[in-house]
């Protein structure tokens, strides 16, 4: 079904047949080579799509008091450079480790990168049935079947509306990671991905490019011993030229390329995997408010044992560490056993608690009477309590 195209017969990366063919590397323009300059500068013959249509932002003039004393976010490297391909044509076309088809989160048919399926076989739809659907901005593997692939990673991508353009934003990045992720989870090492956003989800172009690029130059930076090539595939000649355009910014070939992109970047590049960094959902974490703290109160040299425990109580460095309720607690025993027997004997009677001090009461009887009585009701109680628990056992 798929024969092997000589690189005689392809034009900008472009078959001259109809024929089904298969693509290596090898013969796909590498980023970092510096013919790839001039191979990529118009696609298909059209001279509508040159660089005079959109043009390059490394040719524009700009002051160079613009650019000093900044750093660049995307340095040159060389080696994750001579990693990315840019492609005009079909993805399973390209002999890979896995391409990646985008499409919805049922994994139909219908919605997938067109001509997939057609190309792959009837066993592709079969397995993809099986696998319970897939969430935006999440990624599944299945088998390739009849394409020169070895498998075929799925995602969704999110759907556009401007008013949600920060959560699009994400997801969109996340396809691409968790894409990337897959790979390197089954041991693979090449991709060739196409533009992951369709017109019926209304994603720009553009931006989207953005976040495409970025979100694959951190991930390279992390992870780049585990992947040998990535292929940017463009069905369209815009698409070419948008990512010729803005290649440079994020993969920079040398120094003057790196200086440009440095006042050419957007403002957001994202974080550290190349999502939008949205200061609201930030964890904020900020230190304690100190607390002047008066000097605690130094005890004497030679204090007696039972003393210093007086001294530590009576400080007032250690009341304000300690909570009221706490500091309830350690009052003096008899004065807390005063205090509850004057609150019960209120409750009880509303006795005057000054009775209790000596004397007579307000009626001229002796105390202890009424001590007495109240120790003799308490006996009491105690006493039917006692008959209770051995009437029970």
């Amino acid at each position: 079904m798929y024969r092997t195209v000589a690189t005689a017969t392809t034009m900008g990366g472009v078959p001259t047949d109809n024929v089904d063919f298969v693509v290596t590397l090898d013969q796909v323009p590498r980023w970092s080579d510096a013919e790839s300059r001039s191979s990529l500068e118009y696609e298909n013959g059209d001279p509508s799509f040159s660089n005079s249509f959109f043009p390059d932002p490394l040719k524009s003039p700009e002051e160079e008091s613009s650019r000093n004393g900044m750093v660049s976010r995307f340095p040159v490297d060389h080696e994750i450079n001579s990693k990315i391909y840019l492609w005009r044509g079909q993805p399973w076309n390209l002999e890979v480790d896995a391409v990646v088809n985008s499409t919805n989160e049922n994994l139909e048919e219908a919605h997938s990168s067109p001509g997939l399926h057609a190309a792959a076989g009837p066993g592709l739809a079969e397995e993809c049935a099986t696998l319970g659907g897939c969430r935006t901005g999440m990624a599944k593997v299945t088998n390739a079947y009849d394409l020169p692939a070895r498998r075929v990673i799925h995602t969704v991508g999110p759907k556009y509306a401007v008013k949600y353009h920060t959560a699009a934003e994400n997801a969109l990045s996340h396809c691409y990671r968790s894409c990337l992720e897959l790979l390197i989870e089954n041991g693979l090492r090449s991709i060739a991905m196409g533009c992951i956003y369709t017109e019926a989800k209304n994603y720009p172009r553009e931006p989207a490019a953005h976040v495409a690029i970025r979100t694959v130059r951190r991930l390279l930076e992390k992870q780049k011993d585990e992947i040998t090539a990535v292929v940017f595939c463009t069905g369209t000649s815009s698409d070419t030229e948008i990512y010729k355009r803005l290649l440079p910014l994020y993969f920079p070939r040398d120094k003057h390329e790196e200086e440009v992109a440095i006042s050419k970047l957007p403002a957001d590049v994202g974080d550290e995997n190349g999502e939008t960094i949205i200061d609201e959902r930030k964890i904020r974490i900020k230190p304690l408010p100190k607390k002047a703290n008066p000097k605690p109160s130094e005890a004497p040299d030679e204090l007696p044992v039972s003393d210093v425990g007086l001294v530590r109580r009576n400080s007032s460095y250690l009341d304000t560490y300690l909570d009221p309720a706490f500091m309830s607690l350690i009052k003096d025993p008899d004065q807390r056993r005063q205090e509850q027997w004057e609150k019960t004997s209120q409750a009880q009677g509303g006795w005057n608690c000054a009775n209790y001090r000596g004397g007579v009461d307000s009626e001229g009887r002796p105390v202890m009477v009424v001590v007495g009585a109240h120790f003799l009701l308490r006996c009491l109680e105690l006493e039917r309590f006692v008959l209770y628990v051995i009437s029970g056992i």
